[in-house]
């Protein structure tokens, strides 16, 4: 294949990649701005350039061919090397314009990142910024993200990351509840409380408590269940109970004195919404200094990846 042929199926093999990534045709052309059609017909002209069959088709999906899957590493290089020329030459350049998106779990989103949007936006005045509220868990190569942040003990392979803290669960209450109810010293005093909890599973209800060596589980009830982190704090502060959340939702009703931490010296176990907080990107040498900026925003105002 001389070189000319060769760069006529540059196209090909990066909209190949794209349809690999995608899982199907259809995904691919809407996020390539074409139809499943010219997709279909540039992925026909690449197998026949190439002499194999690079994927299985079916009405919803695509199956990779032990070859399909050869050629998509190669074509997935292709792809990563046009971004990094594209990265490092906006890297050169230095000029932070375009827009950038980023997705967050829906309660961190809303308390953390939301309020940090409007600073940024006055900073970077030829930025234009996508926030996606989403439990789902996302991928920034498969969705089209520019970042994603998501709580894990640990980052996917694949992808680069930077760390910008933990979260952790409290136990709060209102003042007003404290002084008519008593604070409770040990969890199992829990038990003769009323507290706000979750309630999507069975056992929400039992919390379970570590301090050193010592665990201990209380099996809770309350007047009010509610799973949005949002809806038990604004319970807690009406002195409808005691309440678990994550320590960001509840850290300006803290600082404000409208809720006091209960059982401070004990670790609340959650299992959803705790660990480290990782800000996710695809692992470019380069990034756009629209990507790097926010990056760079976010790490400072959250409290930097320690």
């Amino acid at each position: 294949m001389n070189p000319t042929e060769l760069f006529a199926l540059l196209p090909d093999m990066a909209v190949f990649a794209r349809v690999v990534d995608a899982g199907n045709f259809s995904v691919a052309a809407r996020q390539l701005g074409s139809t499943p059609s010219t997709v279909s017909r540039q992925i026909k002209r690449l197998e026949e350039a190439l002499a194999t069959r690079l994927l299985e088709r079916s009405t919803r999906k695509v199956r990779v061919t032990e070859s399909g899957a050869q050629v998509y590493r190669y074509c997935r290089d292709v792809v990563s090397a046009a971004s990094g020329a594209m990265d490092a030459a906006g890297h050169l350049v230095g000029r932070p314009q375009g827009r950038v998106s980023v997705s967050a779990p829906t309660a961190f989103a809303k308390t953390v990142i939301h309020p940090l949007v409007p600073g940024f936006l006055r900073a970077y005045t030829e930025i234009d910024l996508q926030l996606l509220f989403t439990d789902h868990e996302v991928d920034p190569l498969d969705d089209d993200l520019d970042l994603v942040i998501r709580l894990t003990g640990h980052p996917p392979p694949g992808l680069a990351g930077r760390r910008l803290g933990t979260v952790r669960w409290v136990l709060c209450a209102s003042p007003a509840y404290l002084r008519a109810r008593g604070t409770p010293a040990h969890p199992r005093e829990l038990a003769q409380h009323d507290c706000l909890y979750l309630g999507e599973t069975a056992d929400d209800n039992r919390w379970r408590f570590r301090r050193d060596t010592e665990t201990q589980t209380v099996e809770v009830r309350g007047r009010y269940i509610a799973n949005h982190a949002g809806a038990r704090l604004e319970a807690a502060q009406q002195g409808f109970g005691v309440a678990n959340l994550p320590d960001f939702a509840a850290a300006g009703a803290l600082q404000r004195g409208e809720l006091v931490q209960v059982l401070a010296d004990w670790e609340l176990q959650a299992r959803a919404y705790v660990g480290s907080v990782w800000l996710l990107y695809p692992p470019n040498r380069f990034l756009p200094p629209k990507v790097r900026v926010l990056i760079d925003y976010l790490a400072e105002h959250i409290g930097g990846g320690g």
